[in-house]
């Protein structure tokens, strides 16, 4: 491993760790849901209708962790932060699995 994916994997690790904060600054600062993460009845209270593509799409994907959340919607502030940094740790995790069976894949196909 070279000290550049040292510094990368440290800097994922980092990420991962402070994910934590997409809990507690928005509610701090009265930001509400992070940009791009409105549900379908926020996004009609926002521009003030439901595209109409979108009301039949919006329950064919259902998150397997919904709001990255394992404790559910009363969990505690360490629940919801342990989650979040678990869902990050699985999420890098996943993509690196991904990305290493895709380089395997094309270095493969090249030889």
């Amino acid at each position: 491993m070279t000290g550049f994916h040292k510094k990368l994997w440290l800097g994922l690790a980092a990420m991962a760790i402070l994910s934590p904060l997409g809990i507690y600054l928005p509610e701090k600062l009265g930001a509400g849901d992070a940009w791009g993460e409105w549900g379908s009845d926020t996004l009609k209270k926002m521009i003030g209708y439901l595209p109409a593509g979108l009301e039949k799409l919006a329950d064919i994907w259902k998150a397997p962790v919904p709001d990255y959340n394992f404790g559910g919607e009363g969990a505690s502030f360490g629940s919801q932060a342990l989650s979040y940094i678990g869902s990050a740790i699985l999420g890098v995790a996943v993509v690196a699995l991904l990305l290493y069976l895709i380089s395997r894949i094309v270095i493969r196909h090249e030889k």
